[in-house]
């Protein structure tokens, strides 16, 4: 998996690309996070549009995320799912559990 960070605002905007496999990149992730609620920051708008796979693993990633997020009362908005994921999301029920967008500006008028 590939992804870039911005910070803009008092919000992580992460953009995943590629199979979300937990094991590879999850910790990093997770601790960029850390570092960015550590600053302050209480959104994350997570585009997975470009995510072609998610495993367990992977799962419990977006799962570790929102919690964080959630714990210092902001929100993670995953953006665009790709069809694979959605359905994934879908079968386990998470759907109901993410706040999910269409796209970046649906978000940030959830965020306001």
């Amino acid at each position: 998996m590939k992804y870039t960070q911005e910070i803009n605002n008092g919000i992580l905007r992460l953009n995943f690309s590629g199979d979300l496999i937990g094991e590879n990149n999850g910790p990093e992730v997770v601790e960029l996070a850390n570092d960015a609620i550590a600053h302050g920051v209480t959104h994350c708008l997570l585009n997975i549009s470009d995510v072609r796979y998610i495993n367990s693993s992977g799962i419990g990633v977006l799962i570790t995320l929102l919690t964080k997020f959630r714990n210092k009362n902001g929100e993670l908005y995953v953006i665009k799912p790709s069809e694979h994921v959605n359905k994934l999301l879908i079968m386990t029920k998470l759907q109901a559990i993410f706040n999910i967008a269409e796209s970046e500006e649906e978000a940030l008028q959830k965020i306001k």
